[in-house]
């Protein structure tokens, strides 16, 4: 059994999301690895992890427009605003979707769908360095 770990930075432009697919997937060819699986996990609280449709950058702008519908920033009743009017709606819109995502790995590659694209899903409206933590347990 062997485990690989690292660490990605991924930059966001504020809310929406950001495909990181290509990272992950470009790690798992560095460690030449067979088979086993990859956990994908966020660090922080105000943002978070997603499989999503890499096809139509549409189904990117509607996920972001239903979370910001669901819930809406300047809610009265939120008592946690320490950065701002989207600190607490970013919290739960973390809370939501997830923060880790475990996806099978063959012959060196994740098995993902024909469409499917894994996401940092930033919550924030200002940009972020967000880090990913990249865990290969397998052979």
């Amino acid at each position: 059994m062997r485990q690989a770990q690292s660490t990605i930075l991924v930059k966001t432009s504020g809310t929406g999301l950001v495909e990181i697919t290509s990272s992950v997937a470009g790690w798992l060819r560095e460690l030449r690895v067979d088979m086993g699986q990859v956990t994908v996990f966020c660090r922080h609280t105000s943002s978070s992890l997603t499989i999503q449709e890499n096809a139509d950058p549409d189904v990117q702008l509607d996920l972001v427009e239903f979370f910001k519908r669901l819930v809406p920033e300047g809610v009265p009743w939120f008592k946690h605003r320490d950065e701002g009017l989207d600190d607490m709606p970013a919290h739960i819109k973390s809370a939501l979707t997830d923060v880790s995502i475990t996806i099978p790995v063959s012959r060196g590659k994740m098995v993902l769908g024909t469409w499917q694209g894994i996401y940092l899903f930033e919550h924030r409206n200002r940009p972020h360095q967000r880090d990913v933590v990249l865990h290969f347990l397998g052979e």
